[in-house]
Protein backbone atom coordinates (compact mmCIF):
# COMPACT_ATOMS: atom_id res chain seq x y z
CA UNK A 1 0.00 0.00 0.00
CA UNK A 2 3.02 2.41 -0.20
CA UNK A 3 4.64 4.61 2.30
CA UNK A 4 1.72 5.59 5.05
CA UNK A 5 2.15 9.58 5.65
CA UNK A 6 -1.71 9.92 7.03
CA UNK A 7 -1.75 12.52 4.02
CA UNK A 8 -5.37 12.00 4.92
CA UNK A 9 -5.56 12.55 8.62
CA UNK A 10 -8.80 13.64 9.95
CA UNK A 11 -11.01 13.75 6.74
CA UNK A 12 -13.93 11.56 5.32
CA UNK A 13 -14.47 9.57 2.14
CA UNK A 14 -16.73 7.76 0.26
CA UNK A 15 -15.68 5.35 -2.19
CA UNK A 16 -18.33 3.73 -4.49
CA UNK A 17 -17.41 0.49 -6.29
CA UNK A 18 -15.02 -0.46 -3.51
CA UNK A 19 -15.63 -4.20 -2.88
CA UNK A 20 -13.25 -5.01 -5.22
CA UNK A 21 -10.75 -3.76 -7.62
CA UNK A 22 -9.55 -0.26 -7.82
CA UNK A 23 -12.28 0.93 -5.12
CA UNK A 24 -11.13 -1.54 -3.26
CA UNK A 25 -7.55 -0.33 -3.51
CA UNK A 26 -8.07 3.62 -3.16
CA UNK A 27 -10.18 2.75 0.29
CA UNK A 28 -7.58 0.82 1.73
CA UNK A 29 -4.75 3.39 0.42
CA UNK A 30 -6.92 6.29 1.92
CA UNK A 31 -7.51 4.52 5.12
CA UNK A 32 -4.03 3.66 5.60
CA UNK A 33 -3.62 7.56 5.01
CA UNK A 34 -6.01 8.56 7.85
CA UNK A 35 -9.44 8.85 6.38
CA UNK A 36 -12.22 7.32 7.54
CA UNK A 37 -13.84 6.00 4.19
CA UNK A 38 -17.53 4.82 3.37
CA UNK A 39 -17.50 1.82 1.23
CA UNK A 40 -20.30 1.72 -1.17
CA UNK A 41 -21.28 -1.05 -3.09
CA UNK A 42 -23.91 -3.24 -4.46
CA UNK A 43 -23.04 -6.53 -1.64
CA UNK A 44 -23.52 -5.32 1.60
CA UNK A 45 -21.43 -8.70 2.51
CA UNK A 46 -18.55 -7.81 -0.10
CA UNK A 47 -18.57 -4.18 1.25
CA UNK A 48 -18.02 -5.71 5.19
CA UNK A 49 -15.49 -7.72 4.40
CA UNK A 50 -13.62 -4.25 2.95
CA UNK A 51 -14.35 -3.00 6.14
CA UNK A 52 -13.19 -5.62 8.55
CA UNK A 53 -10.07 -5.33 6.49
CA UNK A 54 -9.38 -1.71 7.26
CA UNK A 55 -10.48 -2.18 10.61
CA UNK A 56 -7.95 -4.85 11.01
CA UNK A 57 -5.39 -2.92 9.97
CA UNK A 58 -6.29 -0.15 12.23
CA UNK A 59 -8.09 2.24 10.12
CA UNK A 60 -11.68 3.50 10.35
CA UNK A 61 -14.08 2.41 7.57
CA UNK A 62 -18.36 1.87 7.83
CA UNK A 63 -20.60 -0.38 5.24
CA UNK A 64 -22.93 1.81 3.04
CA UNK A 65 -24.10 -0.59 0.68
CA UNK A 66 -26.14 0.54 -2.12
CA UNK A 67 -27.59 0.35 -5.77
CA UNK A 68 -25.69 4.01 -6.78
CA UNK A 69 -28.86 3.57 -9.82
CA UNK A 70 -31.16 4.14 -6.80
CA UNK A 71 -31.66 7.41 -5.62
CA UNK A 72 -33.56 5.71 -2.09
CA UNK A 73 -30.68 3.40 -1.67
CA UNK A 74 -27.98 6.31 -2.65
CA UNK A 75 -30.03 8.80 -0.04
CA UNK A 76 -30.10 5.83 2.92
CA UNK A 77 -26.46 5.18 2.70
CA UNK A 78 -25.30 8.70 2.57
CA UNK A 79 -27.70 9.36 5.74
CA UNK A 80 -26.55 6.17 7.07
CA UNK A 81 -22.58 8.06 6.32
CA UNK A 82 -23.38 11.29 7.63
CA UNK A 83 -24.72 10.06 11.09
CA UNK A 84 -21.25 8.39 11.39
CA UNK A 85 -18.63 10.68 10.21
CA UNK A 86 -20.48 13.75 9.06
CA UNK A 87 -19.47 15.71 5.77
CA UNK A 88 -17.66 13.70 3.14
CA UNK A 89 -14.33 15.44 2.38
CA UNK A 90 -13.57 13.28 -1.05
CA UNK A 91 -15.85 11.71 -2.96
CA UNK A 92 -14.56 8.93 -5.41
CA UNK A 93 -16.84 7.99 -8.04
CA UNK A 94 -15.55 4.93 -9.14
CA UNK A 95 -18.32 1.94 -9.39
CA UNK A 96 -19.14 1.10 -12.71
CA UNK A 97 -19.97 -2.28 -15.41
CA UNK A 98 -18.81 -3.27 -18.88
CA UNK A 99 -20.37 -4.78 -21.16
CA UNK A 100 -18.62 -6.26 -23.74
CA UNK A 101 -19.41 -6.41 -27.45
CA UNK A 102 -19.72 -4.00 -30.56
CA UNK A 103 -22.45 -1.24 -30.23
CA UNK A 104 -24.94 -3.21 -32.05
CA UNK A 105 -23.82 -6.90 -29.88
CA UNK A 106 -24.79 -5.32 -26.97
CA UNK A 107 -27.82 -5.63 -24.85
CA UNK A 108 -30.55 -3.20 -24.28
CA UNK A 109 -30.58 -4.08 -20.83
CA UNK A 110 -26.82 -4.47 -20.83
CA UNK A 111 -26.49 -1.00 -22.00
CA UNK A 112 -29.53 0.72 -20.04
CA UNK A 113 -27.33 -0.76 -16.91
CA UNK A 114 -23.89 0.83 -18.02
CA UNK A 115 -25.59 4.02 -18.21
CA UNK A 116 -27.92 3.43 -14.99
CA UNK A 117 -24.06 2.69 -12.98
CA UNK A 118 -21.54 4.67 -14.53
CA UNK A 119 -23.44 7.94 -15.50
CA UNK A 120 -26.86 7.86 -13.25
CA UNK A 121 -24.90 6.46 -9.93
CA UNK A 122 -22.28 9.12 -10.56
CA UNK A 123 -24.80 11.95 -10.91
CA UNK A 124 -26.85 10.56 -7.89
CA UNK A 125 -24.31 10.27 -5.31
CA UNK A 126 -22.69 13.56 -6.63
CA UNK A 127 -25.80 15.27 -5.69
CA UNK A 128 -26.33 13.66 -2.32
CA UNK A 129 -22.92 14.71 -0.93
CA UNK A 130 -22.73 18.08 -2.39
CA UNK A 131 -24.14 20.24 -0.40
CA UNK A 132 -22.76 18.68 2.77
CA UNK A 133 -19.04 19.65 0.93
CA UNK A 134 -20.07 23.34 0.22
CA UNK A 135 -21.95 23.70 3.61
CA UNK A 136 -18.30 22.47 4.60
CA UNK A 137 -16.32 24.67 2.93
CA UNK A 138 -15.32 22.13 0.20
CA UNK A 139 -14.27 19.16 -0.83
CA UNK A 140 -12.61 16.83 -3.44
CA UNK A 141 -14.52 14.89 -6.27
CA UNK A 142 -12.81 12.34 -7.97
CA UNK A 143 -14.74 10.34 -11.18
CA UNK A 144 -12.90 6.96 -12.78
CA UNK A 145 -13.36 7.75 -16.11
CA UNK A 146 -11.24 5.51 -18.66
CA UNK A 147 -8.62 5.83 -21.21
CA UNK A 148 -11.30 4.25 -23.42
CA UNK A 149 -12.99 7.86 -23.11
CA UNK A 150 -10.25 9.24 -24.88
CA UNK A 151 -9.51 6.99 -27.52
CA UNK A 152 -10.81 3.73 -29.00
CA UNK A 153 -10.45 0.48 -28.17
CA UNK A 154 -12.56 -2.47 -29.61
CA UNK A 155 -15.80 -4.73 -28.06
CA UNK A 156 -16.69 -1.90 -25.05
CA UNK A 157 -18.58 0.69 -26.78
CA UNK A 158 -21.26 1.44 -24.41
CA UNK A 159 -18.49 1.69 -21.36
CA UNK A 160 -16.16 4.05 -23.66
CA UNK A 161 -19.13 6.45 -24.01
CA UNK A 162 -19.82 6.76 -20.50
CA UNK A 163 -16.18 7.29 -19.98
CA UNK A 164 -16.39 10.01 -22.09
CA UNK A 165 -18.97 11.43 -20.58
CA UNK A 166 -17.53 11.76 -16.98
CA UNK A 167 -14.52 13.16 -18.35
CA UNK A 168 -16.64 16.32 -19.79
CA UNK A 169 -19.27 15.99 -17.06
CA UNK A 170 -15.62 16.50 -14.86
CA UNK A 171 -15.38 19.53 -16.67
CA UNK A 172 -18.42 20.97 -16.70
CA UNK A 173 -18.62 20.22 -12.43
CA UNK A 174 -14.96 21.97 -12.20
CA UNK A 175 -16.61 25.71 -13.52
CA UNK A 176 -19.52 25.26 -11.69
CA UNK A 177 -17.89 24.57 -7.95
CA UNK A 178 -14.43 26.13 -8.10
CA UNK A 179 -15.14 28.98 -6.51
CA UNK A 180 -17.15 27.47 -3.89
CA UNK A 181 -14.20 24.85 -2.31
CA UNK A 182 -14.90 21.49 -4.45
CA UNK A 183 -12.45 20.39 -6.76
CA UNK A 184 -13.59 18.04 -9.20
CA UNK A 185 -10.91 15.90 -11.38
CA UNK A 186 -11.44 12.52 -13.41
CA UNK A 187 -8.74 9.90 -13.50
CA UNK A 188 -7.94 8.01 -16.63
CA UNK A 189 -6.59 4.66 -16.22
CA UNK A 190 -5.09 2.21 -19.59
CA UNK A 191 -5.44 -1.20 -18.95
CA UNK A 192 -5.26 -2.08 -15.27
CA UNK A 193 -4.42 -5.21 -13.87
CA UNK A 194 -8.05 -5.90 -11.97
CA UNK A 195 -11.16 -7.99 -11.25
CA UNK A 196 -12.80 -6.14 -14.52
CA UNK A 197 -9.89 -6.97 -16.67
CA UNK A 198 -9.84 -10.71 -16.01
CA UNK A 199 -13.94 -10.81 -16.36
CA UNK A 200 -13.18 -8.74 -19.86
CA UNK A 201 -10.61 -11.44 -20.87
CA UNK A 202 -12.62 -14.42 -19.90
CA UNK A 203 -15.12 -13.83 -22.21
CA UNK A 204 -13.29 -13.29 -24.86
CA UNK A 205 -12.23 -16.23 -27.24
CA UNK A 206 -8.33 -16.00 -26.38
CA UNK A 207 -7.92 -14.55 -23.13
CA UNK A 208 -3.90 -15.27 -22.99
CA UNK A 209 -3.28 -13.41 -25.99
CA UNK A 210 -5.45 -10.73 -25.75
CA UNK A 211 -3.60 -9.97 -22.44
CA UNK A 212 -0.27 -10.16 -24.08
CA UNK A 213 -2.03 -7.60 -26.79
CA UNK A 214 -2.79 -5.38 -23.86
CA UNK A 215 0.87 -5.37 -22.40
CA UNK A 216 2.47 -4.68 -25.06
CA UNK A 217 0.45 -1.88 -26.39
CA UNK A 218 1.66 0.21 -23.08
CA UNK A 219 4.90 1.99 -24.04
CA UNK A 220 5.74 1.40 -20.20
CA UNK A 221 5.46 -2.38 -21.34
CA UNK A 222 3.35 -4.11 -18.80
CA UNK A 223 -0.84 -3.33 -18.17
CA UNK A 224 -0.71 -1.21 -14.86
CA UNK A 225 -1.75 -2.33 -10.62
CA UNK A 226 -4.53 -1.20 -8.62
CA UNK A 227 -1.96 0.42 -6.44
CA UNK A 228 -0.45 3.25 -9.29
CA UNK A 229 -4.34 4.25 -9.84
CA UNK A 230 -4.93 4.55 -6.30
CA UNK A 231 -1.89 7.08 -5.85
CA UNK A 232 -3.41 9.50 -7.95
CA UNK A 233 -6.51 9.50 -6.33
CA UNK A 234 -4.28 10.01 -3.11
CA UNK A 235 -2.91 12.94 -4.89
CA UNK A 236 -6.45 14.44 -5.71
CA UNK A 237 -8.01 14.18 -2.42
CA UNK A 238 -5.06 15.73 -0.48
CA UNK A 239 -4.62 19.13 0.34
CA UNK A 240 -1.35 18.93 -2.08
CA UNK A 241 -3.66 19.40 -5.12
CA UNK A 242 -5.48 22.37 -3.66
CA UNK A 243 -4.69 24.14 -7.44
CA UNK A 244 -6.22 21.10 -9.55
CA UNK A 245 -9.41 20.96 -10.94
CA UNK A 246 -11.01 20.37 -14.29
CA UNK A 247 -8.22 18.11 -14.91
CA UNK A 248 -7.89 14.54 -16.56
CA UNK A 249 -4.96 12.48 -15.14
CA UNK A 250 -4.31 9.66 -17.81
CA UNK A 251 -2.32 6.96 -15.58
CA UNK A 252 -1.51 4.76 -18.50
CA UNK A 253 2.07 4.27 -18.72
CA UNK A 254 2.03 6.04 -22.13
CA UNK A 255 -0.84 4.38 -24.05
CA UNK A 256 -2.64 8.04 -24.85
CA UNK A 257 0.54 9.30 -27.32
CA UNK A 258 0.23 5.68 -29.21
CA UNK A 259 -2.75 4.58 -32.08
CA UNK A 260 -1.89 1.30 -31.70
CA UNK A 261 -4.59 -0.81 -30.44
CA UNK A 262 -5.25 -4.72 -29.97
CA UNK A 263 -7.01 -6.16 -32.51
CA UNK A 264 -9.79 -9.07 -31.78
Amino acid sequence: MGLNTMRLAGKVALVTGAARGIGRGIALRFAAEGASVGIMDLDAAACQAVVDDITRKGGCALEVHADISDPAQVEAAHAKLAERFGAVDALVNNAAVMPAGALHETAIADFDRCLAVNLRGTYLVSRALIPGMLAAGGGSIIHMASITGLRGLPGIAAYAMTKGALIALTRAMSTDYAGRGIRVNSVSPGTIDSPMLHDFLAAQSDPDRLRGDFDAMHPIGRVGTIEEVANVCLFLASDEASFVTGSNYEVDGGLSSKGEQPQD
